[in-house]
């Protein structure tokens, strides 16, 4: 005869939604601070490699036979001898190379040493498209790495609460960012208010500064709305203003500020726009990516209607769309920039940024293609990513010294 068990199975209490992601959001957090740990030891920062007299010639503008010939004199930065025995230069060394030549021949000054002059305004370049995946991050690092290698003052500023560009920087935004420490710093409305040159911070890439992001930065697009609400008047200007003046106050120090935007159009972003000289759209060419700019640019013009209502007045120098993550030998894909080129004709940049393994290895390992070494991909595919960069970058500057007279 059996008896039955009076005992009721135990049934786990259920996890509910938002436990859930708590639970997930720490487990992911503290997995990535033990990754970061084991690439990045708690003493550690990143550094820059060196440079062959090669490249320093194409950067400066300086013949080859010159720096050897200095180095052999013993005039200039010394440089260092690789295992090779080749003449290698760190990046301060190229900039002092620069600042000797501009003094010894003054004449040529902007070409070895090309800093704004009086009379060019500071030019703030906005990386922009509400569209994740559309390389905003990877277009803003390459551009600030090379404008800092051909001799100008860039400061970078993360808006975006994800803080990719933070981190390319080496700046990981759970542990090496905190409390009051990004730019919702300088253009918040209460009394923690701070001047914008005491979160700025050195980077290890020498002529770039960063204002680090994290999801802080979201606070401002839940302070904006509350202030709007309560019609209250605070010191910084209105909100799409508060940007603008603050980078107003550090602007003799730098020659090219790079907003690398949230993809959203909220508060910060708007006041992205108003502040910047030039926009740069990044679009990959794919037929949901061209949909979703079509809505990012309707919503962009409704906005900067009701900005101009209000006596917002835009002074753009510039403004093209940015072909990324493109592959030319795609048949869909080279139809879709065909037909960007058609209705946008010279407002799409020429150049394209191509989709790459290259890039893609760089950005694994925290990095850009200008810092990987020789070695670390396929020097062809290497070589080849590294001219299609170089020619986007190049046709942004020229926008840039364009815009200055040059």
């Amino acid at each position: 005869m059996t008896t039955r068990s009076n005992h009721k199975p135990v049934v786990a209490a259920r996890e509910d939604a938002a436990e859930k992601i708590v639970r997930h959001a720490g487990m992911l957090s503290n997995q990535l601070q033990q990754l970061r740990a084991r690439m990045y030891p708690p003493r550690a920062e990143k550094g820059l490699r060196y440079f062959l007299t090669n490249e320093v010639s194409k950067l400066t503008s300086i013949p080859d036979s010159t720096l050897k010939l200095l180095s052999n004199e013993g005039r200039g930065p010394v440089p260092s001898r690789l295992e090779n025995n080749h003449r290698a230069y760190t990046l301060p060394q190229i900039n002092e190379l620069r600042q000797l030549f501009a003094a010894q021949k003054p004449s040529e000054a902007l070409r070895f040493l090309p800093h704004r002059r009086p009379g060019e305004h500071l030019q703030v370049l906005a990386i922009s498209n509400f569209k994740g995946g559309s390389a905003k991050t990877t277009t803003s690092v390459h551009l600030a790495h090379y404008l800092a290698l051909h001799g100008y003052r860039v400061l970078a500023i993360d808006l975006d609460p994800q803080a990719s560009l933070s981190a390319m920087f080496g700046a990981q935004p759970e542990v090496d960012v905190g409390s009051n420490e990004t730019i919702y710093a300088a253009l918040r409305y209460d009394e923690n208010r701070r001047p914008i040159r005491d979160i700025i911070r050195k980077t290890y890439f020498e002529g770039i500064d960063l204002i680090p992001g994290n999801l802080e930065v979201m606070e401002y697009e839940h302070d904006t709305p509350r202030m709007l609400a309560q019609g209250r008047s605070s010191t910084g200007g209105i909100f799409f203003e508060r940007l603008r003046l603050v980078l107003a106050e550090v602007e003799a120090d730098y020659d090219v500020v790079i907003l690398d935007t949230p993809p959203s159009l909220g508060f910060l972003t708007l006041g992205a726009i108003y502040a910047a000289t030039g926009m740069i759209v990044t679009v990959h060419p794919a037929m949901l990516d061209i949909a979703s700019m079509s809505q990012f640019l309707l919503m962009m013009g409704d906005l900067i209607q009701v900005l101009n209502e209000n006596g917002a007045v835009l002074e753009q120098d510039f403004f093209r769309y940015l072909v990324t993550r493109h592959n030319p030998n795609d048949q869909p894909q080279s139809q879709i920039v065909a037909m960007l080129r058609h209705l946008f004709a010279d407002d799409v940049l020429l150049p394209t940024a191509v989709e790459s393994t290259a890039v893609e290895a760089a950005g694994l390992a925290k990095r850009s293609l200008y810092e990987l070494e020789m070695g670390q991909v396929g020097r062809d595919t290497h070589r080849r990513a590294r001219e299609a960069m170089d020619g986007v970058n190049e046709a942004i500057l020229d926008l840039v010294r364009t815009s200055w007279g040059r």
